[in-house]
């Protein structure tokens, strides 16, 4: 009879956790057409797999046990296809979800089974930051906050994924910019503070997307990795990730056999780039066409929009491209490009994944507001991150390659192999600008005070630009024709596995702020 009393209190106890924040809150929710955490979980995890951790766990504060089913944060593994993972998925009807010292505790777990163990962390954020009033007061802050002395050390042992999908402060917003991905639903807010706190604070009414929606973190912060307009998207672009990530960094990314046709658009490339070195085109067609059918996922796609970073597959190994993109200021790369490349650097070096960089830019942009968004700094930054990577870098030049970015996009020793299409030209600048430099006036430009001049000294600075006189001094170590792209990429693959530590990286980026 005791043990049937226990059973029944168990089932009480379970069905009320599992009831979250109750009926009416869940309702508002499913008018809304936003999914509860629970369902999240369902959507995330394969069928049957999850197991929860803390599902009993509740606020120790007082008044607030009957109140905080699973603390308002509810933890767990379960398998992403096939592999497991640990995720921490927000419950915003308990609480809103807030940072409070049961839930904090759970979250620890997590993290350190992910670290111990090998799997990937999964965030679905959604929080109204630290619980008021348990974080109030010294004795609060005291117990509850800085308690765990390697919360905020990220060293990239194995991947995080975050989706923020709804009003994210505080946790759900540290998480987000500590994850290698982080997905946003439209509508939902990353913040440090509430519209309210900040309203509140400095005495005027605040728009809760300017303060931190979508196009602030995609378009301007580089924050956010994609943008989309429902949970279920976030959620699939989180599983979409991880399946181009090992499990942890001793270990390679899953391969996949190449879909059947994943050659057809290689044969074709060169009519996607114009002869003209001044003439535009969108580089995420020539990337598209040399990896893998269907295989292509950008990265941060709206920020540093003169440079594309994106995950990929060729002959199906994971590989990551950088690519200056002439369709946004001819690509030549600003503040915002160089922070993009340099956090997807850091991103493939920790995971043992190759990078192809395509390269076809005119140099870093410059002027006065260059040198504000601190151009120098990022260079040399893009510039330390280049040389601390230790996974393959092959580097494929595809028409003009100027100048310091020459260097920065892999050029010469910076890669392990170099090829260059046979349109392609390098020099330390655009010859219309030397012949200005060398022979022009302050103030004026030569090709309109003295054309025939100009047309005479161009040619001269053209002569040694070619992707011959690049061969004779052996900076390329390739001449293809375009059509060769893939097949060339495919073999150099083969040829710079890093046979002696097993395809593994030193990983001597594995401690790279996360945001910076």
């Amino acid at each position: 009879m005791a043990f049937d009393d226990l059973n029944a209190e168990y089932k009480a106890r379970r069905a009320k956790a599992l009831a979250m924040g109750g009926d009416a809150k869940l309702d508002r929710r499913r008018n809304a057409g936003v999914l509860n955490a629970r369902e999240r979980i369902d959507y995330l995890l394969d069928a049957g797999t999850f197991i929860e951790s803390g599902l009993f766990a509740r606020s120790l504060y007082p008044g607030d046990a009957e109140k905080t089913p699973a603390d308002g944060k509810i933890t767990g593994y379960g398998r992403v296809d096939g592999r497991e993972a640990a995720i921490v998925v927000n419950d915003f009807t308990v609480k809103g979800a807030s940072s409070a010292g049961t839930n904090m505790k759970k979250i620890s777990q997590m993290q350190r089974t992910s670290k111990e163990r090998g799997i990937p962390m999964v965030y679905l954020g959604e929080s109204s930051g630290a619980r008021i009033p348990d974080n109030m007061g010294a004795i609060g802050m005291g117990t509850l906050l800085a308690s765990n002395a390697s919360q905020y050390a990220r060293l990239r042992e194995s991947p995080w994924a975050s989706a923020i999908l709804g009003m994210s402060y505080g946790s759900a917003t540290w998480y987000g910019c500590m994850a290698d991905f982080n997905v946003m639903r439209k509508g939902a807010v990353m913040a440090v503070s509430s519209e309210r706190l900040v309203s509140m604070a400095i005495g005027e009414k605040v728009d809760p997307e300017e303060l931190g929606g979508w196009r602030l973190h995609s378009d301007v912060t580089g924050l956010i990795d994609i943008a989309v307009d429902t949970d279920e998207e976030a959620i699939d672009a989180v599983k979409t990730f991880l399946s181009y990530m090992p499990s942890h960094n001793a270990e390679l990314p899953p391969e996949k056999a190449a879909p059947k046709g994943s050659d057809d658009g290689a044969r074709d490339v060169a009519s996607l780039v114009p002869e003209s070195r001044t003439q535009v085109y969108d580089v995420r067609k020539v990337v598209r066409a040399v990896a893998d059918k269907d295989s292509y996922f950008e990265l941060k796609p709206r920020f540093g929009k003169t440079a594309v970073t994106a995950l990929a597959r060729i002959d199906g190994r994971v590989v990551g491209f950088v690519a200056n993109n002439p369709l946004s200021k001819a690509g030549a790369m600003d503040a915002m490009a160089c922070d993009k490349i340099i956090s997807f650097m850091v991103l493939c070096d920790s995971y043992n994944i190759p990078l192809i960089f395509f390269v076809d830019n005119p140099g870093f942009v410059i002027g006065l507001e260059a040198e504000r968004q601190k151009a120098p700094g990022k260079i040399i930054n893009f510039m330390n991150a280049l040389q601390l990577v230790t996974v393959p870098k092959l580097t494929v030049m595809l028409r003009k390659n100027y100048g310091q970015a020459y260097i920065n996009m892999a050029g010469g020793q910076n890669a392990a192999d170099v090829a260059a299409w046979l349109t392609a030209e390098v020099s330390f600048m655009d010859p219309t600008f030397a012949v200005n430099v060398v022979h022009g006036s302050e103030g004026s430009r030569l090709e309109e005070t003295d054309p025939e001049r100009f047309q005479r000294e161009f040619e001269a600075f053209q002569k040694d630009n070619s992707v011959w006189d690049l061969a004779a001094t052996y900076a390329v170590q390739q001449v293809i024709p375009p059509e060769e792209t893939r097949s060339w990429l495919i073999r150099m693959l083969e040829v710079h596995r890093n046979r002696r530590t097993g395809d593994l990286g030193q990983h001597r980026l594995h401690n790279w702020p996360t945001s910076y």
